[in-house]
């Protein structure tokens, strides 16, 4: 009997290791990319990639993990920093991950990845994939699965209105990528910091095209101070970074008294709202191609899960088709496809809605005991590895309460 022809449009983290994944299973894989690896190397980041432990383990599954010298990301640091008191830390405490995490610029990666992807046996198609050419692939392919978030096919997804919880863009987003960040003293971290009324920043290690870097991440509310990066030159973009450091965050600015740009590609700006989209649309033919990782749930980066969503979407989705062994792809089968991720996700999704959100009573309470309690910080640091777990302790008041409440039992 022929392989099944399977055809992924969108050559990022969720479409090239479902790819790779399948030709391995011994499927046929063509893979559809709107840019060559020369032309992703040579371009602008997209991410900031923070992989945490169980996401890098699907890659080290398909023997992806392609640099075991790369920084590595050992710990979380949470802080509050009220914009009234600069300098001042309301709030802080750290722990280390149970297993380190690793950010890999995209522009490394995914060049890495293709390459894999045709020494294996795939098929890599440059063009860009517009409704016609999903017909097209429709027509010869067992599978069609759109993997990429942007453009007119990823348009063909409709907004799902009971999933999602935001119509809005929440926060103004910027990275910064530079070089010569003074490293944190006890271990490397993503150094978290909650500015209340106007935003958020973020910080960690990672690997870029000339090595080892340190990735800045603003989430600015709308309309704040933090949200002002339109229009700006790489340098102004710099510039600005530094200055909110300098304003709200000095510990942090201490640490960037000698920093540049990795690159003049080194800086992002933009923001989009958070949604969830209907998994299946249908073409003008009637056939319909299933919708995977951020095409179907879009989160915002305060949680860095994008990266991590992808890679778990692509693992569940791989499985599910190995699993359905020679039965037809009817719609039955795409929507539950779906629906086995949805398990994970829409907790992934529940947790980062609430993240942005002004934190309730409940959560400060969590986030100040993390500050006396080595266990709360330890837990919640390893929430970013394994986000369900939230939902056990963390996202509502009863919830918590019991779980503080375990530490102090009333006799």
């Amino acid at each position: 009997m022929a392989a099944r022809s399977i055809t992924i449009v969108g050559a990022g983290q969720s479409g090239l290791q479902l790819g790779i994944g399948l030709l391995d299973a011994g499927f046929e894989v063509t893979l559809v990319s709107n840019r060559t690896p020369e032309q992703i190397r040579d371009g602008s980041i997209a991410s900031s990639q923070c992989m945490f432990d169980q996401a890098l383990g699907h890659e080290r599954a398909l023997g992806l993990d392609l640099w075991p010298d790369a920084p590595v990301v050992e710990g979380i640091g949470f802080t509050v920093a009220p914009p009234e008191a600069p300098g001042v830390q309301a709030m802080g405490w750290s722990h280390r991950l149970d297993s380190p995490a690793q950010s890999i610029d995209q522009r490394v990666k995914y060049p890495a990845f293709m390459e894999v992807f045709e020494a294996r046996g795939g098929t890599l198609l440059i063009e860009d994939a517009g409704v016609a050419e999903l017909e097209r692939y429709a027509q010869a392919s067992d599978l069609v699965i759109v993997a990429a978030g942007k453009g007119e096919v990823a348009g063909l997804f409709t907004r799902d209105d009971q999933r999602s919880h935001y119509a809005a863009p929440q926060r103004a987003l910027a990275l910064t990528y530079v070089h010569g960040m003074k490293p944190r003293e006890e271990y490397s971290a993503v150094n978290f910091n909650l500015i209340p009324g106007v935003g958020e920043y973020f910080v960690f290690p990672a690997l870029t095209l000339s090595g080892p870097c340190e990735i800045m991440v603003f989430e600015g509310l709308p309309g704040s101070d933090m949200d002002s990066w339109k229009g700006l030159t790489p340098q102004e973009h710099l510039e600005n970074s530094l200055r909110i450091l300098n304003k709200y965050l000095p510990w942090e600015a201490a640490r960037c008294t000698d920093v540049k740009l990795t690159d003049t590609h080194g800086i992002l700006q933009g923001r989009f709202a958070p949604t969830v989209r209907h998994p299946l649309a249908t073409l003008p033919s009637g056939r319909t191609v299933l919708g995977m990782a951020d095409v179907v749930v879009l989160n915002d980066p305060i949680t860095g899960q994008g990266s991590n969503n992808a890679a778990k979407c692509a693992a569940a989705y791989l499985e599910g088709i190995i699993e359905h062994g020679e039965a037809g792809y009817d719609d039955a089968f795409k929507q539950g496809l779906f629906e086995s991720y949805w398990d994970y996700a829409q907790h992934v999704a529940g947790w980062t809605n609430a993240m942005l959100s002004p934190p309730p009573e409940h959560v400060l309470q969590v986030l100040g005991a993390a500050q006396e309690n080595p266990q709360i910080a330890q837990r919640f640091a390893n929430g970013f590895d394994y986000p369900p777990d939230f939902a056990q302790w963390f996202m509502t008041p009863d919830a918590a309460q019991d779980y503080l409440g375990s530490f102090n039992p009333v006799h």
